[in-house]
């Protein structure tokens, strides 16, 4: 009596920037991994982010070449974060992973992390490279402190936010809005969605291969100033009103003084005739009150234009809510 075996559909996702001499044995290493569980039909999907060697030619070969290959080559580098987005939207697998295509990270960590993506129903499994190979003081130092910051900002804790290596479901990985520099902040973005059963697996880290890393000291500074806008956005992204206005009342506050200051003054004991308007103060509670009101417009046009949107995504949930009562 035979049986029947499930088979999984995963698409790999590899965005990848002038990496042209480690394409071919990426994608043999892959082949070879995924041989040994036929349980998953996999795809290989190239993301060409505006390489200027020959990446694409290399792409284009192992497309011949194989069946389950497909590519997507961008005009110009529009960075990471891009190519993971254009890439999510594309795929119509059940599963994802995504993966760099330095050969660093081990394509044979795929089918555990998707075994435990499946066994524990968690919606992403992030990869932990404990052991890095990589230089002490530009990358290892740097990412620790990173990691803690972006640990202690958003509450999960995962010890590789930046770790290339990661599975998704496919819902998941496509309700992420990625721009910028983001993808390091991916297990954020989904968990905001209510995506939040995040795991992590600790992956094999390996010396780099051929050439050489193409993020330079710079995406340290870029990372933390992306984490303050994660920040700022999960703390008052739903109620910016608790932001600007509060700001905006405290300003006005400090104005209001400065001017009760003035008032009395000039009327117990200042015995000059030199008038209000004649005295700095005047001026600068003058802008402190344009200022806290200009924060006030700011957190009510904030708060009419988020209330207009989620009164638009109510009303689509009903009516997909209503239409699915109707033909059921």
């Amino acid at each position: 009596m035979s049986t029947h075996v499930v088979k999984h559909e995963v698409c790999i996702l590899i965005p990848l920037y002038n990496e042209s001499e480690s394409l071919e044995d990426l994608h043999q290493w892959i082949v070879k991994t995924f041989v040994e569980y036929p349980k998953y039909n996999f795809q290989v999907l190239f993301i060409d982010d505006g390489s200027t060697d020959n990446s694409w030619e290399k792409i284009k070969d192992i497309y011949k070449a194989h069946e389950n290959v497909s590519g997507i080559r961008f005009s110009k580098n529009f960075g990471k974060a891009t190519a993971l987005y254009v890439g999510f939207q594309k795929i119509q697998t059940d599963f994802v992973a995504t993966l760099d295509a330095d050969l660093q990270d081990s394509p044979e960590e795929l089918p555990k992390m998707l075994e435990m993506l499946q066994e524990q129903s968690l919606d992403i499994v992030s990869g932990w490279k404990k052991n890095r190979y990589d230089s002490v003081i530009t990358k290892n130092i740097p990412s620790k402190i990173f990691n803690w910051a972006a640990r202690c900002v958003s509450g999960i804790k995962i010890h590789d936010f930046n770790c290339g290596i990661k599975v998704y479901r496919k819902e998941v990985a496509q309700s992420v809005d990625l721009y910028g520099d983001m993808h390091r902040y991916i297990p954020v973005l989904a968990s905001k969605k209510g995506y939040d059963k995040i795991g992590e697996k600790q992956v094999r880290h390996q010396a780099r291969k051929y050439g050489k890393s193409k993020y330079g000291s710079d995406r340290f500074i870029k990372g933390f100033l992306d984490l303050l806008t994660i920040w700022f956005l999960n703390r008052f992204g739903k109620r910016p009103m608790h932001f600007f206005g509060v700001l905006g009342l405290l300003i006005i506050i400090l104005g209001i003084c400065f001017i009760a200051y003035l008032g009395i003054d000039k009327v117990f004991f200042d015995t000059t005739a030199r008038l209000i308007t004649q005295r700095p103060e005047f001026y600068i509670s003058l802008t402190l009150i344009i200022l806290g009101c200009q924060f006030f417009v700011a957190a009510f046009l904030s708060e009419i234009l988020l209330g207009n949107r989620q009164v638009k995504t109510q009303l689509m949930i009903a009516e997909e809510l209503e239409f699915s009562q109707k033909t059921s």
